[in-house]
């Protein structure tokens, strides 16, 4: 392997040169001779190198003297050097039973060695302690000289990745293909995932093939997350990467997304970790990268309303803006009060229709730990010395592409909710539905606005002024979220819209019955004598009383 190739990439089987993954046809491409590699052709690759691998480190295993220890409280398994003294768990302070290890089924294939030396991890702590007015800064600081250096064991993920993705006050299912990079998931079962996660991410450009020559004066601990609990780590984290991407094609923080992971490669992996633990008090520095992470001591709560109570909530605070508003503008108190408390009966009942779709929002209480972090800067070694990093490292979630079935047809699209004229189109139609009368009525007397007699409407009034503004909050809503607009994307790049063809199967089933209804009593009289007031408005509205 030369020194630009990473042990990520995945290889054209034609030229050898590093091949890049299309969404799009689903196949890794290569750039220099436009050869394909399949999903399935990748992972094999990667399979070959594992037990590569697995064979070097069965081979010499025993050229090093090394034990590993049992904690007898939360049952962490460490590697070490035969004459290292380690008697207590780095992570719970309980004690250690040692015992020979030749055991290289537990080892890894890859590492990223330490960059970061424990006098300058302590440093970086310390700074941050200094910088911070927390709690948790004061405690560490009496901590000094407590932080334990170790590799920890971490699966390596990398490929494509399929989501389904909905809101939470819909009933329609997305998909979406997208495409993860160098994405950590922690394998250790005692650990906090959330504080490890809050150190990453780490430049892979360094990463190695594992050697025991890396766990010279290191410790390691062993993985012991079962499987199961490893595959669904991996589906949530990879959830958790894609879920801002998600969120702004669907125009929503509420949303529930699936990961499936079965085309990624995995690469089980040791990353350099410097770890302190006293009681409920956590920190961990990355040791490459520098980048602190310490939990709270205290659990925050998050409290999720009823759908019911933000109604009254909004209701409320809506009523107010409209007392204070009268006021301002010149009416007294009592008439001010009098006005937003018949007003707000109307709102009552819209902001109920409104929020009566999010079923998803009961009443609950949960509760979790906040995660403080030293920023997005991170530090690299440069001529001994640990320095700045120029670039931010960012984690690498491909933006995801969305599927639909077009015709029969899996196409690539691109979604558009509430775009501006499917808003203005709303609210035209919302206006043309209260001033149908008016509309009719200057049709005609000849577009005469001196005759008009917006009395002769009044009926009309009070029937849809009400019920259109919550019809179309309700339901218009649901028709821009559980329909969008779909474009289709084109191999060049460039979108249409797809207009499925009108359903006109309603004209052989539900018209013959509205027509029926026409004549047949009695609920014809009541449709006829309903059409006749509807006329009678719209001529005194159109010619006066």
């Amino acid at each position: 392997m030369t020194a630009n190739q990473r042990i990520t990439d995945i290889h054209c089987l034609k030229c050898g040169a590093p091949a890049a993954f299309d969404i799009v046809s689903q196949k890794y491409v290569c750039s220099y001779c436009g050869g394909s590699v399949g999903i399935q052709e990748a992972v094999q690759e990667k399979q070959v190198f594992r037990k590569i691998q697995r064979d070097k480190i069965r081979n010499t295993i025993t050229e090093y003297s090394l034990f590993h220890a049992e904690c007898t409280g939360c049952g962490a398994d460490i590697v070490f050097e035969e004459n290292e003294a380690l008697a207590d768990c780095p992570f719970c302070s309980r004690a250690l039973v040692r015992k020979e290890y030749l055991n290289a089924e537990n080892m890894p294939e890859c590492i990223i060695p330490f960059a970061v030396t424990p006098e300058e991890a302590e440093q970086l702590l310390l700074d941050w302690c200094g910088n911070s007015r927390k709690p948790e800064a004061r405690q560490l600081k009496n901590l000094s000289g407590r932080m334990t250096g170790i590799y920890l064991p971490y699966e390596l993920i990398e490929g494509p990745v399929s989501l389904t993705a909905e809101r939470m006050d819909g009933s329609r299912e997305y998909r979406c293909e997208g495409y993860i990079r160098e994405e950590f998931v922690n394998r250790s079962r005692q650990l906090d995932n959330i504080l490890l996660d809050g150190m990453e991410p780490f430049d892979t450009s360094a990463m190695k093939e594992f050697d025991f020559a890396y766990a010279a004066g290191q410790r390691i601990k062993t993985a012991d997350l079962p499987e199961d609990a490893l595959e669904k780590r991996i589906r949530e984290e990879v959830s958790l990467s894609y879920t801002p991407a998600v969120r702004k094609v669907l125009q929503t923080k509420a949303v529930q997304t699936d990961a499936f992971v079965s085309g990624v490669i995995r690469l089980p992996v040791l990353l350099p970790v410097y770890y302190i633990a006293d009681g409920e008090l956590m920190a961990a520095v990355n040791g490459q990268t520098g980048k602190v992470s310490v939990r709270a001591l205290k659990k925050t709560k998050y409290y999720f309303l009823p759908w019911w109570l933000k109604a009254a909530g909004a209701t409320m605070i809506l009523s107010l803006l409209l007392f204070g508003a009268l006021c301002l503008f010149g009416m007294n108190a009592q008439e001010s009060m009098a006005v937003s408390g018949m007003t707000g009966f109307f709102f009552l009942i819209v902001t109920m229709c409104l929020y009566s779709d999010t079923q998803h929002n009961d009443f609950a209480v949960e509760s979790g730990r906040e995660i403080y972090t030293s920023g997005e800067k991170t530090f690299v070694r440069e001529r001994g010395r640990l320095v700045l990093r120029d670039k931010i490292l960012e984690r690498k979630a491909g933006e995801p592409v969305f599927f639909e079935t077009l015709d029969g047809k899996n196409v690539p699209v691109e979604l558009r909710f509430a775009t501006v004229p499917r808003i203005l189109y709303m609210l035209l139609t919302a206006a043309a539905v209260i001033f149908l009368p008016v509309i009719i009525a200057l049709f005609l007397n000849g577009f005469d606005f001196r005759r008009l007699t917006l009395g002769g409407s009044a009926v009309w009034f009070c029937i849809t002024v009400p019920v259109v503004p919550i019809v179309f909050l309700k339901y218009g809503a649901a028709e821009l979220y559980s329909n969008p607009w779909i474009y289709e994307i084109r191999d060049d790049g460039t979108r249409k819209r797809y207009r499925k063809k009108p359903d006109i199967s309603f004209m052989k089933t539900i018209l013959p019955d509205l027509l029926e209804n026409l004549y047949t009593p009695p609920q014809c009289f009541g449709i006829w004598a309903c059409i006749g007031v509807f006329c009678f408005m719209c001529w005194l509205t159109a010619f006066g009383f």
